[in-house]
């Protein structure tokens, strides 16, 4: 089986420390070498993002500039319309053959899984690894559980031996930064120093990103 591909995804927005240390764990976890970062387009489960496509491409951009280890997919910022991840993993599946999809969410993620559009499909598509705290929760409705049965396996290297369909949890450390409080912090004229990289708060200053009267920039 060859090399598996690591997809890492969120809104970004901003993206800070807490997702930068996970998406390190994970792939060092999963023993990956290609992970992918995966900034959302116009996400279908949540409010619309305060900061566009672009920008939130862009920050990632500049946060794992210095850092060969992963890599930026910017598939879905240029997707037009609601961007839903079993499309996106049928593209990625598209071009990469047989290798092993990981798709990597966390516990709060993996608990809303049946709320995802055509979500059955995202077990055909890739492996799904659910990164858990040590409070974390498992909540799985009956239908989430049926299709978790017969699922789980206990090690990484498991992952390797079929495309897609096992799920696995990683534990993994999970820092107490929320891009909705970093955003708050910006709005209210407070430093966000330490909660995500330099080059991004320069971004955010220079595009004058979260701060209180600007409209959501283009």
């Amino acid at each position: 089986m060859a090399r598996a591909i690591g997809i890492f995804g969120g809104t970004f927005d901003p993206v800070h420390f807490g997702h930068l240390r996970a998406a390190l764990e994970a792939r060092e976890l999963l023993g990956l070498q290609d992970f992918r970062l995966l900034p959302s387009g116009t996400p279908p489960h949540r409010s619309v993002t305060m900061a566009s496509s672009q920008h939130r491409l862009a920050m990632l951009r500049q946060a794992v500039a210095a850092y060969p280890e992963f890599s930026v997919d910017d598939r879905e910022c240029r997707r037009e319309g609601r961007s839903f991840m079993t499309d996106t993993l049928a593209d990625i599946r598209s071009g990469a053959g047989d290798k092993p999809l990981i798709l990597i969410i966390g516990q709060d993620a993996a608990n809303g899984l049946d709320r995802w559009h055509e979500w059955q499909s995202l077990f055909e598509l890739a492996h799904i690894a659910i990164m858990r705290r040590p409070d974390s929760q498992t909540s799985w409705s009956p239908a989430l559980q049926a299709q978790m049965k017969g699922r789980l396996v206990a090690r990484a290297h498991e992952l390797l031996k079929q495309p897609a369909g096992s799920v696995l949890n990683l534990q993994v450390t999970q820092l107490a930064i929320s891009s909705t409080d970093i955003r708050q912090r910006i709005k209210d004229g407070r430093s966000a120093r330490f909660l995500l990289p330099d080059a991004v708060i320069d971004y955010i200053e220079q595009n004058r990103l979260y701060f209180a009267g600007q409209p959501r920039k283009g």
